[in-house]
């Protein structure tokens, strides 16, 4: 079995508490779990698993930061969503086929859970409860991803770039002094917005200097919600 070689693996025990899988298992199955998964380590930059690759198995994420994205011509890239603790990765890969439609990026040290093909399967014969759960899931996401298409064809560039600031501080979360716990590249807000590099920095330029945002290099912080989603 090939998969991306991580920069470290250990045996650590999942958090119970927020790792997907083992807490929509039976309790009884969670030996065959410890028995069965992986845990990987990824550093900042590398990549999980890449478009085009063979779908072996999903991942959990177990803690850390992810980006979920697809080549989009010319060397660009469209971020489809950020996934964090609890999160699960390539499982439309697993839905759609042989090899993996999208690609997974981690932006911070990123720890996450993997357990290949033929364990999932068991698992969703063994556990009623957690094929619900996967069912909902992709029902939700579906809907989420109908929702994006519609806001990426009709809403004005302004309004897109101000969306991905909210959704972006709304997953990775608030730290020092408010900024967004994660730092962000601009060219990372352009790919989930679905614009260019220098429409975000026109924007967040003007933006700052009304003082809806503030920045600090990759950092930023939202200071006025009203006027930032008026």
């Amino acid at each position: 079995m090939t998969i991306k070689e991580p920069d470290t693996e250990s045996q650590d025990a999942c958090d119970l508490n927020r790792c997907f899988l083992c807490r929509h298992c039976l309790p009884e199955w969670q030996d065959a779990i410890n028995g069965a998964r992986k845990m990987l380590a990824f550093k900042k930059g590398q990549t999980i698993f890449r478009e085009g690759d063979e779908v072996r198995g999903i991942y959990f994420i177990n803690d850390g930061a992810v980006k979920v994205h697809q080549s989009w011509g010319d060397g660009k890239e469209f971020i489809l969503r950020f996934a964090t603790a609890g999160a699960i990765l390539g499982h439309r890969g697993y839905s759609a086929g042989t090899a993996f439609p999208i690609s997974a990026t981690a932006l911070e040290n990123t720890r996450v859970c993997f357990i290949t093909t033929e364990f999932l399967e068991a698992t969703f014969s063994a556990n009623p409860p957690f094929v619900y759960t996967m069912m909902r899931l992709y029902a939700s996401e579906l809907q989420q991803a109908e929702r994006r298409i519609r806001d990426l064809a009709v809403q004005p560039v302004k309004t897109r770039v101000a969306d991905a600031l909210f959704t972006i501080r709304d997953i990775f979360g608030t730290g020092d002094a408010g900024f967004i716990r994660l730092p962000i590249t601009r060219l990372d807000i352009a790919s989930y917005a679905g614009t260019t590099y220098e429409a975000v920095f026109r924007l967040m330029s003007e933006w700052r200097d009304k003082g809806w945002i503030a920045t600090a290099g990759k950092k930023f912080r939202i200071n006025d919600e009203t006027k930032l989603r008026s």
